[in-house]
């Protein structure tokens, strides 16, 4: 005869190990999936409030026109989820435009292959600093930040010498039109979701964000990932760089000014923690597109404003999503 063993109904703790699960999982979903809930809404009101958002030309501007600068917020997304920041990728950004320009007159290959070997050596750097030195993130990448500033104003003159690519170069294919950049990004973001998901380095990542001594202990290369990060992060800034510097024929000094920002308030929007341990290449998508949906949505009603407004948005929505992360963590750590 076989017997069945049940827990009563009314026994101690069944309750609460039937609730706490769910309880967990919810706050795990919103965390996750709310970026994407509200891009869906955002995009679903705006498609039936206003006649011009849901156009060709609209999409094709909010995608080609900020689709490199999303590049930013993927290298970023890595980092953060190891605990840590890039405050330099906005200057690299710029760096990399201008070294792509400047590379252009001696063929495609110098245009693409210089920025991006600046890019990663700035990172290698910066991750030794942080990993090897043990320096803080926010310090290092600040100067870092500055730095690479300033390198872009020693090569530029202060800015009054303009680098331009050749016309005909083959160079600048990579920013035509909408759909060649939207498809660079959608390769490169697919090949990072592949990287944080399906590889020890992601593990290792998401390890050492959650609790870098127990990360040590189980014998992980914690100094050499977080170390790889920041050169991932440098290495997509400047590429982005170079790639937009395709796009827009000349390396602009003047771009870049704030793109950390606006990279990390993606991250964490898309549900990516800014104390580590947890985020996706997926939620990164939600946040950027969010972000860039609501920046239109601002230049279409609310242009007399400027920029300020906008950066007063990102700001509320950085603000309002860390709390709702904070609130969200102790939800899922109460007994």
């Amino acid at each position: 005869m076989s017997s069945v063993t049940a827990v009563a109904p009314d026994a101690p703790g069944a309750d609460q190990d039937l609730r706490v699960p769910l309880r967990e999982r919810l706050a795990s979903q919103v965390q996750r999936r709310g970026a994407l809930v509200v891009l869906v809404l955002v995009v679903v009101v705006a498609s039936l409030t206003s006649s011009t958002f849901a156009t060709s030309s609209n999409v094709g501007s909010i995608l080609g026109n900020n689709a490199f600068v999303w590049l930013l917020a993927l290298g970023m997304t890595f980092v953060i989820i190891t605990g840590g920041i890039d405050l330099s990728v906005g200057s690299m950004y710029a760096l990399g435009g201008v070294l792509a320009a400047e590379g252009s007159r001696a063929g495609t290959w110098a245009a693409l292959l210089l920025p991006l070997a600046v890019g990663a050596a700035w990172g290698t750097v910066q991750g030794l600093l942080v990993a090897r030195a043990r320096m803080a993130p926010f310090i290092v990448t600040l100067a870092g930040l500055l730095g690479a500033r300033g390198l872009l104003q020693a090569l530029t003159d202060e800015g009054s010498t303009t680098f331009l690519v050749p016309k005909d170069s083959f160079f600048r294919r990579f920013g035509d039109g909408t759909w060649v950049p939207v498809l660079i990004v959608v390769v490169l973001f697919a090949a990072g979701a592949l990287l944080l998901t399906r590889t020890r380095f992601g593990a290792t990542l998401t390890a050492m964000g959650g609790n870098e001594n127990a990360a040590l202990l189980m014998g992980l290369p914690v100094a050499r990932a977080k170390t790889l990060v920041y050169v991932l992060s440098g290495t997509l800034s400047a590429g982005a760089g170079a790639l937009a510097a395709s796009r827009l024929g000349s390396g602009v000094t003047t771009i870049g000014v704030g793109y950390e920002l606006t990279a990390i308030a993606a991250v964490v929007i898309g549900g990516t923690l800014l104390t580590g341990g947890s985020g996706s290449v997926a939620g990164t998508v939600s946040g950027v597109l969010l972000l860039a949906v609501i920046h239109n949505l601002i230049d279409h009603y609310f242009s007399q404003y400027g920029s300020a407004f906008t950066d007063t948005v990102n700001g509320a929505f950085l603000a309002v999503v860390v709390l709702l992360q904070t609130l969200l963590s102790r939800t899922q750590q109460l007994p």
